[in-house]
């Protein structure tokens, strides 16, 4: 069943990337590579939820690649650092693994239901998993159906709802979201992400599949270091026309002035709340 929950604003921890820089290795059939290289960063993990608290962000999401060890020591001290922040774990965003590779699909859904393991033993309430990478035929939107299906009731079973994203070429589409996400009956959510896609048809398309909407992931894309106001707003009165309810999930942060372009980004959001 949808999740049903309050609008707020939440922060990702990829908006906090600049700080963190660390990124953990780990990926699909090689557990030493890295998704993206790193560098030694200024604020640990175990720091963000009470770095979040402090300046009022009261929910957070969590890329699985900034988790630096998988240890249920490690995932159990997480945890308990950010319940006494007093921050909720909407979601851990798996951003890595093709459900749809025709040869490695099946390796990759068990590759992601060990981090629907470790999103329970988190806490989090959601996990959001990439719907496909490959070219969005009629069998491959099939094979994400059937994928994600399986993938939902394994995440139940867990205490997780599976989310998905208007993201990479399988879910590129109203069309392929309509018909993959279509039938599932909200066992599978959409992650409503501002920015992944653009074009003259941009907020006709993405008014055409708010009405899956259960997380979101609020991009304001920012100029010469002031953010893009009129984009941002028009997606977020997308969502309240849509009466979508959940997290405004925060995505950017301005390196060299993340904290405060996060505020700038809550004041607009506040009068969609």
């Amino acid at each position: 069943m949808p999740l049903q929950t309050p609008r707020r604003v939440s922060v990702s921890t990829w908006a906090l990337h600049p700080l963190i820089q660390t990124c953990a290795p780990g990926r699909p059939g090689d557990p030493d590579a890295r998704l993206m290289g790193d560098a030694p960063g200024s604020l640990d993990l175990l720091e963000v939820p009470a770095a979040l608290a402090e300046r009022g962000f009261k929910t957070m999401e969590l890329c699985h690649f900034h988790i630096p060890s998988r240890d249920p020591e490690y995932l159990v001290r997480f945890k308990a650092a950010r319940e006494a922040a007093g921050v909720e774990l909407w979601s851990l965003l798996i951003d890595d693994g093709d459900i749809n590779d025709s040869e490695n699909g099946d390796r990759d859904r068990e590759w992601i239901l060990s981090w629907i393991d470790d999103a329970h033993a988190l806490g989090a309430k959601c996990a959001r998993v990439i719907g496909g990478k490959q070219h969005p035929t009629q069998q491959n939107l099939m094979r994400t159906h059937e994928q994600l299906k399986r993938l939902a009731v394994d995440g139940y079973l867990r205490e997780i709802h599976v989310l998905t994203e208007n993201w990479y070429p399988t879910l590129s589409t109203p069309e392929n979201v309509h018909q993959v996400l279509d039938g599932l009956e909200g066992a599978v959510g959409l992650n409503f992400d501002f920015g992944n896609w653009g074009g003259e048809s941009k907020y006709e398309n993405l008014a055409d599949i708010v009405e899956y909407a259960e997380g979101s992931h609020a991009k304001c894309d920012y100029r010469d270091g002031k953010p893009d106001v009129e984009d941002f707003t028009r997606c977020l009165q997308i969502a309240a026309d849509a009466d979508y309810s959940g997290p405004f999930t925060l995505v950017y942060g301005e390196p060299g002035r993340v904290w405060e372009s996060l505020d700038e980004q809550r004041e607009l959001v506040r009068p969609y709340l």
